[in-house]
């Protein structure tokens, strides 16, 4: 079922009336309405666009979804296509809810894909600043954008969060060569897709800053410069994120070859040592006549011979440090 509302002079005077009074409700002075559409059919959505004289295109493009944010500009009307997201920390995943608004002088209609994105928490940010809402429906428009952004911001401080367990991970005594790569491919896949979300919005809130368009009262530009702020940082952010996580990743191929290194060295090292002992067994093993040939004396010598140059390149190598 479509949500509705009426404010008439930032009040709340009606909720969840039918479509069809719409045009009654925005007959009255000073009355602006809000209509949410959660997976609409082509008959609510069709009925919302006779109502507000929305334009074809826009109906097309709420309708069929998988928009880039934006703000496209039609005569009467603005139409906003923007994102929420959330990180599943489990799994590194970014997980994104679309939503598409129609803004007009005295109404704004919300299109949602599913039930998976929070209105009821956008309800509440608007049911706690009554005081902007009598500012017309630049107000609803500016609690969707707080909203929206936010939600961003918070996910670029989640995935600060996990790449600073990762480089933990990275430099951890034992090796963990393929949780490091898994989880950094998949922050990193996260960080593109938050980067084509959060890049847009900044045209987004920037051009609804405008003063031609008519839909940012002067009372609300310092929140709306307040949200753009939030955009600004949180793009940065996100573009220091991507970044760091090529760092780590680079990162982890020079540990990999370090270690590698110093396996070979140790390698190399037991290698030198277990030939002293190869060669002079060999040497004995001769069937020719030498100085203890067959005798007790001569197995000695042998012995003798091994621990002390074997014993003397560990001693050797443990001082290079390649032991």
């Amino acid at each position: 079922m479509p949500r509705t509302r009426c404010y008439c002079n930032g009040i709340l005077t009606d909720e969840d009336f039918p479509l069809n009074d719409v045009s009654e409700h925005l007959a009255e002075p000073s009355s602006i309405v809000w209509i949410d559409l959660c997976a609409p059919d082509l008959h609510d959505l069709q009925l919302v666009a006779d109502e507000l004289g929305l334009h074809e295109l826009a109906v097309e493009d709420a309708t069929k979804g998988h928009q880039r944010p934006k703000l496209d500009r039609y005569d009467g009307h603005d139409f906003l296509s923007a994102y929420s997201v959330r990180l599943d920390v489990e799994t590194g995943r970014l997980e994104t809810d679309e939503i598409a608004a129609f803004i007009t002088a005295s109404a704004l209609v919300t299109v949602r894909r599913d039930e998976s994105f929070p209105m009821d928490l956008l309800v509440k940010r608007w049911d706690d600043r009554v005081d902007l809402t009598r500012y017309g429906v630049g107000a609803l428009l500016h609690g969707l954008l707080d909203f929206l952004v936010d939600g961003h911001f918070a996910t670029v401080e989640s995935l600060d969060d996990q790449i600073e367990q990762l480089e933990d991970l990275l430099f951890d005594d034992q090796p963990h060569d393929k949780d490091v790569q898994r989880r950094s491919f998949e922050l990193r896949k996260s960080l593109v897709q938050l980067r084509r979300v959060v890049l847009p919005m900044r045209e987004v809130v920037n051009t609804l800053m405008r003063g031609d368009l008519g839909v940012v009262h002067d009372e609300l530009m310092p929140y709306y410069q307040d949200v753009y702020d939030h955009v600004m940082r949180a793009t940065e952010w996100t573009e220091s994120l991507r970044d760091l996580v090529n760092t780590i990743l680079e990162t982890n191929l020079t540990i990999q070859g370090n270690r590698l290194n110093v396996i070979t060295k140790q390698v190399t090292s037991w290698a030198a040592i277990i030939a002293v002992p190869t060669a002079i067994t060999g040497f004995y093993g001769q069937n020719v006549p030498f100085p203890g040939f067959a005798h007790q004396a001569g197995f000695l010598t042998s012995c003798l011979l091994i621990v002390a140059l074997s014993l003397s390149l560990y001693l050797v190598f443990r001082r290079k440090g390649w032991l």
